[in-house]
């Protein structure tokens, strides 16, 4: 393997995850499904829908947000009628968010915008070399430097 592989895939990863080319995709992931969803209440629909139902504090931890941050947008969704709170059932104390139906049926629209983005950007791409991308993306993912120990 070639010595620059590694800083080459640092590189490109630093690009990908750059917060502005974040909000980018998110804003277009989220035009039009109301004032409630945008760029900055994605993450947590996004999360919720892979966590279930989880407290404000772990979805933070989640999602990179600090619990007040996610506190406040999950307001905003909870009043679009996305999300809503329920009691703990192992804490009176606590609350769980958790996506409602139409907060569900938002994400998949969101998500079936990102597939169709992404297929569009590796329509110039061979069948098979877009196969081969998804495969070791998908490897890369789950053994390399962002798998939680």
């Amino acid at each position: 393997m070639p010595d620059d592989v590694g800083h080459e895939i640092a590189d490109t990863l630093g690009a990908l995850l750059r917060r502005g080319a974040r909000a980018q995709l998110y804003a277009r992931l989220t035009g039009g499904l109301g004032e409630a969803v945008d760029e900055t209440t994605y993450p947590v629909l996004s999360g919720l829908a892979r966590t279930g139902a989880c407290s404000a504090a772990d979805l933070a931890g989640e999602i990179g947000l600090d619990r007040s941050g996610v506190t406040r947008r999950a307001t905003r969704l909870e009043e679009a009628g996305l999300l809503r709170r329920e009691p703990h059932p192992d804490d009176r104390r606590a609350t769980l968010l958790t996506l409602t139906e139409t907060g569900q049926q938002t994400v998949r629209t969101t998500r079936q915008r990102l597939a169709t983005i992404i297929e569009a950007s590796l329509a110039s791409w061979l069948p098979e070399e877009a196969q081969s991308f998804a495969r070791q993306l998908h490897r890369s993912v789950a053994t390399g430097p962002f798998t939680e120990s």
